[in-house]
C-alpha cells in the first residue's frame, strides 16, 4: 500500500510539474527552442547578430540625434532589448532598440533631456506591462491602418527634413517642423561645403550599395569559388552599408583633424564607458530649483498615452509581417510583455523608449537568423562599442549620420498609399490625409485627431446601419448588422416612417438572421414599437432571429413579440393572418 501510495504521489508529482513547466514555457519562450538549439542554429545566429550589430550601432547613434540626445544614448538604448527579447520573445526576427519614429515621439516631449527620456522609458515600460498582464493589447485596434499610414508617412518627411540641416551643416534651427523648414532656407546661405559634399556622398553611396544588394542573383551551386566569395563580400559590405559609409567618412573627418582642417561638423564628444546601472531619477535638480515628480510627469503629458501606444503598434505590426512571411506564429501578448519589461528595465541603464525595428528585423531575417539567440549577439556588439570605441565616435560627421536616417526612412513614406485607399474605400482617405498634415503640427494632435475621426466614422455606421427594404404586400426589412443602443433611435424612426405615419398602416417583418448583438436600450425600443405597431393593427414579425437573441427578447417578456424561422413563413404567417380577418369581417 504505501509503495502504491508512493507511486501515485510520484505520478502526481510529475503531473504538476509537467503543468508548471508548460505554463513557464508560455511566458519564457526561450524553454521551447532552447533545448532544440543545434550547432547549425548557432552559426546562423552568430552570422546574423553580427550582421544586424554592424547595422544597429551607426543607426543607434543617428537616432539619438533625432531624439535631441547625446550620441550615446542611442547605444544605451540598443543592448538590453536583445538580451530581454531573447528569453520573452515570440518571434525569431524580431530585434528591439531605438528607432525613427520611437526617437521623433520622443523628441517631442523631452526636450532635450536626458533625464525626461530615461523616466519616459520606465513610465512607458509600467505602462505597457500593466497592458500585458490585463490583456490589454486590443485597445490597438482601434488605431486604424489609414491613421497609421498617415503617422508613418508624415514622420518620415519630418525626419527626413530634420536631418537636412545636418547634411547643409547648418546650426541653430528650431525643432517643430514648420519653423524647421523655414528657417533651414532662411539660412541656406550659410551651408558648409564640407559637410554637403560629405552628406551627399554618403547618400549617393548608401543607395549604390543597397541597389547591389537588391540586385544580387542567388548563387548558382556549381558557381566558381572566386564568384562565390566576390559575391559574399558585394553582400557583405552592402548589408552593413551603414557601419561602411560611417566609418569610412570618421576615417576622412580624422585625416582632415590631423591635418589641422575642420571641414565637417563633427558628433564631438561622447562619455565614455558602460551605462550605470541605477534607477531613474524621480526627480531633477535644475539648478535654481528641484523638479518633482509630479511636474516632470506634467511635462511628459500625452506622450505617456501616445509613446506606449504607438511603441507596442509599431513591435507587434512587425512581429505579424514576419510570422506571416517565415510561416510561424507569434503570441500577441507575450510581445506585449517582451516590450514592456526591455523598457522599464532599460531605464536602468539609461536607455530611451525602444521598439521593434523594420529596417533590423528585415536584415535579422534575410540573414537567415534562427532563434531569438541573434539577439545576444548583437547585444555584446553594442556592449563592446560602448566598452572601446565610444573615443572614436567623437570622429563621426553629422553628415554621415544624417545620410544613415535619410536613407532610412525613404521607404517609411508610403506614396502608393493614396492610391490603393482612392480605389478601395475613398472614405478612408479623410483619417489618412488629417493625421499625415495635422502631424507636421504636433505628432500627438495628429495621431489622436486620426484617432477620433476613424472613431466617428465607425460610430456612424453603428448608429446608421444598412437597411434594405422590400415590399412583398407588407414591409420586409433586412438588417445587415448589430442592433446597439445608438441605432435604437434611428431604426425607431425609420419604422415609424414607412409603416405606421402613412395613410394606411403596414406590417412589416424584420430579418434578423445577420444580427449578432443586442443591447437592451433597443430592446426597450422593441417593446415601445410593439405598442405602437398593435395600437394601429398591424404586425411587427421578426424572422430568423439567432437563439443568443431570441433567449433576450424572450427574458425581456415582450407583450406581442412575433418571431419566425424565415421570411418566407412570416409572409405565410401574415397571409393567413389576413384571411382570417377577412373572415370575420364578412361575419360581421
Amino acid at each position: 500500500m504505501e509503495l502504491l501510495s508512493a507511486r501515485g504521489r510520484s505520478v502526481w508529482e510529475r503531473m504538476k510539474a509537467s503543468f508548471w513547466y508548460e505554463a513557464l514555457k508560455k511566458k519564457l519562450p526561450i524553454l521551447v527552442w532552447l533545448p532544440r538549439y543545434s550547432v547549425k542554429w548557432l552559426q546562423m545566429d552568430l552570422i546574423a547578430g553580427m550582421t544586424v550589430g554592424l547595422t544597429v550601432v551607426p543607426q543607434a547613434l543617428a537616432y539619438a540625434e533625432v531624439a535631441g540626445l547625446p550620441v550615446q544614448y542611442g547605444l544605451y538604448s540598443s543592448f538590453i532589448g536583445c538580451f530581454i527579447y531573447c528569453l520573452l520573445g515570440t518571434s525569431k526576427d524580431v530585434t528591439l532598440g531605438p528607432t525613427a519614429i520611437m526617437s521623433l515621439l520622443c523628441a517631442s516631449y523631452i526636450g532635450h533631456d536626458p533625464v525626461q527620456a530615461v523616466l519616459l522609458t520606465f513610465l512607458c515600460g509600467f505602462i505597457q506591462l500593466v497592458m500585458a498582464i490585463m490583456h490589454l493589447g486590443f485597445l490597438l485596434d482601434f488605431i486604424s491602418y489609414p491613421v497609421i499610414k498617415g503617422f508613418t508617412s508624415s514622420a518620415a518627411l519630418t525626419i527626413g527634413f530634420g536631418q537636412v540641416k545636418n547634411i547643409l551643416g547648418l546650426h541653430d534651427i528650431p525643432q517643430q517642423f514648420i519653423l524647421q523648414f523655414y528657417y533651414t532656407f532662411r539660412n541656406i546661405y550659410e551651408t558648409r561645403v564640407g559637410d554637403l559634399i560629405l552628406g551627399l556622398t554618403s547618400i549617393a553611396l548608401l543607395v549604390v550599395l543597397k541597389v547591389m544588394k537588391d540586385s544580387l542573383a542567388p548563387t548558382d551551386e556549381d558557381a566558381a569559388v572566386v564568384v562565390k566569395v566576390c559575391r559574399m563580400v558585394v553582400w557583405f559590405f552592402a548589408t552593413a552599408r551603414n557601419a561602411f559609409v560611417v566609418v569610412a567618412a570618421a576615417l576622412v573627418a580624422y585625416a582632415c583633424e590631423l591635418s589641422g582642417t575642420k571641414v565637417f561638423t563633427l558628433t564631438g564628444k561622447t562619455t565614455q564607458g558602460l551605462p550605470p546601472f541605477k534607477p531613474p531619477q524621480f526627480y531633477e535638480d535644475t539648478g535654481n530649483e528641484s523638479l518633482p515628480f509630479s511636474e516632470m510627469v506634467k511635462d511628459l503629458g500625452g506622450g505617456l498615452a501616445v509613446i506606449p501606444l504607438m511603441g507596442l503598434l509599431e513591435s507587434l505590426a512587425i512581429a505579424k509581417a514576419f510570422a506571416s512571411q517565415n510561416e510561424y506564429r507569434i503570441d500577441s501578448n507575450q510581445e506585449l510583455l517582451a516590450i514592456g519589461v526591455t523598457n522599464l528595465l532599460g531605464s536602468f541603464f539609461s536607455a530611451y523608449p525602444v521598439t521593434g525595428s523594420f529596417g533590423r528585423t528585415a536584415v535579422n531575417s534575410q540573414t537567415g537568423v534562427c532563434t531569438p539567440a541573434g539577439g545576444i549577439v548583437t547585444g555584446v556588439i553594442v556592449l563592446l562599442s560602448l566598452a572601446f570605441l565610444m573615443p572614436l565616435f567623437y570622429y563621426i560627421p553629422k553628415a554621415a549620420l544624417a545620410a544613415v536616417i535619410i536613407c532610412a526612412v525613404v521607404p517609411m513614406f508610403d506614396y502608393k498609399v493614396v492610391k490603393t485607399l482612392w480605389k478601395v474605400k475613398k472614405l478612408d482617405l479623410l483619417p489618412f490625409l488629417l493625421t499625415f498634415f495635422m502631424c507636421f503640427w504636433e505628432i500627438q494632435y495628429g495621431i489622436v485627431a486620426g484617432i477620433i475621426l476613424s472613431g466617428f466614422m465607425l460610430l456612424y455606421k453603428v448608429a446608421r446601419p444598412k437597411l434594405e427594404v422590400s415590399d412583398h404586400g407588407v414591409l420586409v426589412i433586412v438588417l445587415d448588422s448589430g442592433l446597439n443602443f445608438p441605432s435604437a433611435e434611428y431604426l425607431s424612426d425609420m419604422l415609424y416612417r414607412q409603416a405606421l405615419l402613412v395613410s394606411r398602416p403596414r406590417s412589416v417583418i424584420l430579418d434578423c438572421r445577420h444580427v449578432s448583438s443586442i443591447d437592451y436600450t433597443v430592446v426597450n425600443e422593441i417593446q415601445d414599437l410593439l405598442q405602437q405597431f398593435r395600437l394601429n393593427k398591424v404586425s411587427l414579425i421578426f424572422s430568423g432571429l439567432r437563439i443568443v437573441i431570441l433567449e433576450v427578447l424572450l427574458a425581456a417578456d415582450l407583450k406581442g413579440l412575433e418571431h419566425t424561422e424565415s421570411v418566407e413563413e412570416a409572409l405565410q404567417s401574415l397571409s393567413e393572418h389576413h384571411i382570417v380577418q377577412e373572415h370575420d369581417q364578412s361575419l360581421c
